[in-house]
């Protein structure tokens, strides 16, 4: 049973007709320290509704998210969550974005431009990893070159897709673990994935939570298991902080 703690009309704010609108949905999970600001950044961006869609914080989560359209509890899991904010969702596009992320000013603009060719289903944004060394700027460009070539789009990448074709694959696939993996390789059948030339910036905290080199040899080693069909429920069993 899902309850919705709070909802505000958005009508009076979404762009018109001529225009895509944009619902952004952020799933969210004991981020009290940094939704409020995601929130105030994204709605500086421009005419969108804002989902949050939390999955059991204890830390005020919701509260501090209070200035979002819509803000839902949701059985914990990122797929889940992202699944449930899209049921409600009325935009055209989706965006899904986490909750230690953030846009910078033109990204909406940038987001229709891609979509403006009918040929493009989705995409994702540059990412810019707010941490300084050779090490995160590699990360950076390797992510993007797996967009380029595979079409994998990892969820600190900002997924868009248009809402039809999100329906049309039937959403994420409600796993523990890779839902982002596994949706883009459903997104890739179906269109061309764009890699937007737009700044996401993006949280060092993983990556110095549990090692720049670690945690990117553990993401290739994951994905690759996953290859050789190693089931996600048996991989989640060995990823610390599944959200």
């Amino acid at each position: 049973m899902f309850t919705e703690v709070s909802s505000r009309s958005t009508a009076a704010g979404w762009p018109g007709s001529g225009s895509m609108d944009i619902s952004v949905i952020i799933p969210t999970l004991n981020e009290s320290a940094t939704i409020a600001q995601t929130v105030q950044r994204t709605r500086a961006l421009g005419a969108c509704e804002i989902i949050v869609v939390d999955g059991g914080s204890h830390d005020g989560t919701l509260a501090a998210a209070g200035s979002a359209d819509q803000c839902l509890n949701s059985p914990r899991g990122r797929a889940a969550q992202q699944n449930r904010g899209a049921a409600v969702a009325g935009g055209d596009v989706l965006l899904f974005l986490h909750a230690d992320c953030w846009l910078e000013a033109g990204a909406f603009e940038a987001m229709q431009h891609a979509l403006s060719d009918s040929r493009c289903v989705g995409g994702c944004f540059r990412q810019m990893i707010d941490a300084e060394g050779w090490g995160y700027r590699t990360v950076e460009r390797g992510n993007a070159l797996r967009v380029r070539w595979l079409k994998w789009i990892y969820g600190d990448q900002a997924l868009f897709v248009r809402r039809e074709v999100f329906q049309r694959v039937g959403g994420y696939p409600e796993l523990e673990l890779m839902e982002d993996l596994y949706i883009s390789k459903r997104l890739k059948r179906k269109g061309r994935l764009w890699v937007v030339d737009h700044s996401l910036h993006v949280s060092p905290r993983r990556w110095q939570q549990v090692g720049l080199i670690r945690q990117t040899l553990r993401n290739w080693a994951f994905v690759g298991l996953a290859h050789c069909g190693v089931s996600p429920h048996r991989l989640a069993r060995h990823y610390a902080n599944i959200r």
